[in-house]
Protein backbone atom coordinates (compact mmCIF):
# COMPACT_ATOMS: atom_id res chain seq x y z
CA UNK A 1 0.00 0.00 0.00
CA UNK A 2 1.14 3.50 -0.98
CA UNK A 3 2.43 6.03 1.92
CA UNK A 4 -0.15 8.26 1.04
CA UNK A 5 -2.99 5.85 1.31
CA UNK A 6 -1.84 4.90 4.81
CA UNK A 7 -5.05 6.19 7.03
CA UNK A 8 -4.83 8.95 9.06
CA UNK A 9 -5.13 7.22 12.37
CA UNK A 10 -1.70 4.74 11.61
CA UNK A 11 -0.13 7.90 10.58
CA UNK A 12 -0.63 9.31 13.74
CA UNK A 13 1.00 6.39 15.54
CA UNK A 14 4.26 6.52 13.64
CA UNK A 15 6.75 7.25 16.39
CA UNK A 16 8.19 9.97 13.99
CA UNK A 17 4.93 11.84 14.27
CA UNK A 18 4.41 11.30 17.88
CA UNK A 19 8.16 13.12 18.06
CA UNK A 20 7.22 16.02 15.97
CA UNK A 21 4.10 16.29 17.99
CA UNK A 22 5.40 16.90 21.37
CA UNK A 23 8.07 19.40 19.96
CA UNK A 24 5.48 21.15 18.29
CA UNK A 25 3.63 21.43 21.96
CA UNK A 26 6.70 22.18 23.74
CA UNK A 27 7.42 24.77 21.35
CA UNK A 28 4.20 26.79 20.95
CA UNK A 29 3.17 25.60 24.53
CA UNK A 30 6.46 27.01 26.31
CA UNK A 31 7.69 29.95 23.74
CA UNK A 32 4.58 31.46 22.22
CA UNK A 33 1.54 32.74 23.84
CA UNK A 34 -1.35 31.47 21.90
CA UNK A 35 -4.91 31.55 22.86
CA UNK A 36 -7.47 28.83 21.13
CA UNK A 37 -10.83 30.83 20.91
CA UNK A 38 -12.90 27.90 19.64
CA UNK A 39 -11.56 24.47 19.20
CA UNK A 40 -10.74 22.47 16.58
CA UNK A 41 -13.88 21.21 15.02
CA UNK A 42 -12.33 18.54 12.39
CA UNK A 43 -13.76 15.51 12.79
CA UNK A 44 -11.85 12.85 14.91
CA UNK A 45 -11.44 10.42 12.22
CA UNK A 46 -11.84 10.66 8.36
CA UNK A 47 -11.05 13.07 5.53
CA UNK A 48 -11.33 16.47 5.80
CA UNK A 49 -9.99 19.84 4.44
CA UNK A 50 -9.04 22.62 6.82
CA UNK A 51 -8.64 26.22 5.42
CA UNK A 52 -7.61 29.19 6.97
CA UNK A 53 -6.26 32.90 5.94
CA UNK A 54 -2.23 32.99 6.08
CA UNK A 55 -0.36 35.91 7.98
CA UNK A 56 3.07 34.35 8.77
CA UNK A 57 5.53 30.98 8.20
CA UNK A 58 4.47 29.92 11.47
CA UNK A 59 0.99 29.69 10.76
CA UNK A 60 1.25 25.42 9.89
CA UNK A 61 2.91 25.15 13.25
CA UNK A 62 0.23 27.11 15.17
CA UNK A 63 -2.63 24.86 13.55
CA UNK A 64 -1.31 22.12 13.89
CA UNK A 65 -0.73 22.75 17.74
CA UNK A 66 -4.25 23.59 18.17
CA UNK A 67 -5.40 20.31 16.13
CA UNK A 68 -5.53 17.07 17.26
CA UNK A 69 -5.29 15.17 13.91
CA UNK A 70 -2.33 15.45 11.87
CA UNK A 71 -2.40 17.97 9.12
CA UNK A 72 -0.94 17.36 5.38
CA UNK A 73 -0.23 20.46 4.47
CA UNK A 74 -0.10 22.07 0.81
CA UNK A 75 2.77 24.32 0.83
CA UNK A 76 4.67 26.57 -1.79
CA UNK A 77 7.75 24.45 -3.25
CA UNK A 78 9.90 26.94 -3.33
CA UNK A 79 9.89 26.16 0.67
CA UNK A 80 11.07 22.74 0.05
CA UNK A 81 14.17 23.27 0.70
CA UNK A 82 17.32 21.23 1.61
CA UNK A 83 17.33 21.33 5.58
CA UNK A 84 13.51 21.10 5.67
CA UNK A 85 13.03 18.54 3.71
CA UNK A 86 13.28 15.59 5.74
CA UNK A 87 10.63 17.02 8.15
CA UNK A 88 8.71 17.62 5.48
CA UNK A 89 9.00 14.46 3.91
CA UNK A 90 8.17 13.10 7.50
CA UNK A 91 4.66 14.83 7.43
CA UNK A 92 4.64 14.56 4.30
CA UNK A 93 4.25 17.81 2.92
CA UNK A 94 2.38 18.23 -0.63
CA UNK A 95 4.56 20.89 -2.59
CA UNK A 96 2.86 23.37 -4.85
CA UNK A 97 4.52 24.82 -7.71
CA UNK A 98 2.34 28.13 -7.87
CA UNK A 99 3.38 29.50 -10.90
CA UNK A 100 0.87 27.43 -13.03
CA UNK A 101 -1.73 25.08 -12.30
CA UNK A 102 -0.04 21.66 -10.72
CA UNK A 103 -2.01 18.83 -11.41
CA UNK A 104 0.62 16.46 -9.30
CA UNK A 105 -0.37 18.45 -6.51
CA UNK A 106 -3.51 18.12 -7.19
CA UNK A 107 -3.67 14.42 -7.84
CA UNK A 108 -1.51 13.99 -4.45
CA UNK A 109 -3.74 15.97 -2.37
CA UNK A 110 -7.07 13.70 -3.67
CA UNK A 111 -5.34 10.87 -2.58
CA UNK A 112 -4.30 11.87 0.74
CA UNK A 113 -8.41 12.37 1.32
CA UNK A 114 -8.66 9.11 -0.32
CA UNK A 115 -6.74 7.81 2.78
CA UNK A 116 -8.54 9.52 4.92
CA UNK A 117 -5.91 12.57 6.28
CA UNK A 118 -6.95 15.41 6.91
CA UNK A 119 -6.14 17.97 4.37
CA UNK A 120 -4.43 22.23 5.17
CA UNK A 121 -4.94 24.73 2.31
CA UNK A 122 -3.91 28.16 2.68
CA UNK A 123 -5.99 29.08 -0.37
CA UNK A 124 -5.18 32.79 -0.45
CA UNK A 125 -1.85 31.19 -1.52
CA UNK A 126 0.51 33.96 -0.29
CA UNK A 127 1.00 35.78 2.72
CA UNK A 128 -1.81 38.64 3.39
CA UNK A 129 -0.29 42.16 2.12
CA UNK A 130 -2.64 43.82 5.19
CA UNK A 131 -5.12 42.95 7.37
CA UNK A 132 -7.29 41.88 4.89
CA UNK A 133 -8.27 38.15 3.53
CA UNK A 134 -6.98 38.18 -0.35
CA UNK A 135 -8.91 36.72 -3.12
CA UNK A 136 -9.21 33.10 -2.30
CA UNK A 137 -8.22 30.66 -4.88
CA UNK A 138 -10.53 28.06 -6.59
CA UNK A 139 -8.79 25.11 -6.53
CA UNK A 140 -9.40 24.23 -2.48
CA UNK A 141 -13.44 24.61 -3.07
CA UNK A 142 -13.22 22.41 -6.17
CA UNK A 143 -11.14 19.64 -4.10
CA UNK A 144 -14.09 19.79 -1.63
CA UNK A 145 -16.93 19.50 -4.24
CA UNK A 146 -15.44 16.70 -6.35
CA UNK A 147 -14.33 14.50 -3.27
CA UNK A 148 -17.24 15.42 -1.35
CA UNK A 149 -15.00 16.32 2.00
CA UNK A 150 -15.72 18.70 4.57
CA UNK A 151 -14.27 21.80 4.23
CA UNK A 152 -13.74 23.40 7.67
CA UNK A 153 -12.64 26.87 8.31
CA UNK A 154 -9.83 28.26 10.92
CA UNK A 155 -8.66 31.71 11.56
CA UNK A 156 -5.43 33.06 12.49
CA UNK A 157 -3.70 36.55 13.86
CA UNK A 158 -1.48 37.92 15.94
CA UNK A 159 2.01 39.53 16.50
CA UNK A 160 3.77 37.27 13.63
CA UNK A 161 1.91 39.01 11.02
CA UNK A 162 4.00 40.81 8.57
CA UNK A 163 7.67 39.29 10.19
CA UNK A 164 10.16 37.70 8.12
CA UNK A 165 10.20 33.47 8.13
CA UNK A 166 12.88 33.63 10.58
CA UNK A 167 11.66 35.93 13.57
CA UNK A 168 8.04 34.86 13.54
CA UNK A 169 9.79 31.76 14.16
CA UNK A 170 12.64 32.55 16.56
CA UNK A 171 11.09 35.41 18.99
CA UNK A 172 7.97 34.68 21.10
CA UNK A 173 5.07 35.46 19.60
CA UNK A 174 1.17 36.20 20.88
CA UNK A 175 -1.30 34.75 18.81
CA UNK A 176 -5.46 33.77 18.31
CA UNK A 177 -6.28 30.73 16.76
CA UNK A 178 -10.24 29.98 15.96
CA UNK A 179 -11.95 27.24 14.31
CA UNK A 180 -15.53 27.01 13.20
CA UNK A 181 -18.08 24.64 11.94
CA UNK A 182 -18.26 22.11 8.42
CA UNK A 183 -19.06 24.89 5.90
CA UNK A 184 -22.14 23.96 3.64
CA UNK A 185 -21.17 23.00 0.10
CA UNK A 186 -23.14 21.63 -2.56
CA UNK A 187 -20.89 18.43 -3.64
CA UNK A 188 -20.77 17.41 -7.53
CA UNK A 189 -21.70 20.95 -8.75
CA UNK A 190 -18.28 21.64 -10.41
CA UNK A 191 -19.49 23.96 -12.83
CA UNK A 192 -17.66 27.35 -12.95
CA UNK A 193 -20.43 28.50 -11.17
CA UNK A 194 -20.80 26.26 -8.54
CA UNK A 195 -17.24 26.33 -7.78
CA UNK A 196 -17.19 30.13 -7.88
CA UNK A 197 -19.61 30.36 -5.38
CA UNK A 198 -18.30 27.73 -3.23
CA UNK A 199 -15.27 29.49 -2.93
CA UNK A 200 -17.03 32.78 -1.61
CA UNK A 201 -18.96 30.85 0.69
CA UNK A 202 -15.28 28.90 2.29
CA UNK A 203 -13.86 32.57 1.76
CA UNK A 204 -16.72 34.57 3.75
CA UNK A 205 -16.41 31.34 6.88
CA UNK A 206 -13.10 32.70 7.13
CA UNK A 207 -13.19 36.33 6.90
CA UNK A 208 -16.37 35.76 9.60
CA UNK A 209 -13.87 33.64 12.26
CA UNK A 210 -11.55 35.98 12.08
CA UNK A 211 -13.46 38.91 12.56
CA UNK A 212 -14.23 36.70 15.44
CA UNK A 213 -10.99 35.85 16.78
CA UNK A 214 -9.90 39.51 16.54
Amino acid sequence: MSDVLVTSARAEDRPAIKFLKRLVSIYVGGYHNVNIVSPCTVPSTGPAILVSNHVSSLDPVLLQWACPRLITWMMAREYYVPGTRWMFDVIRIIPVERSRRDLTATRAAMRALDGGHVLGIFPEGRLARDRNIGQFQTGVAMLGLKSGVGVYPAAIEGTMRDQGMLEACLFPQRAQIGFGPRVPLNPGDVSREGIERATRQIQDSVRALLARVR
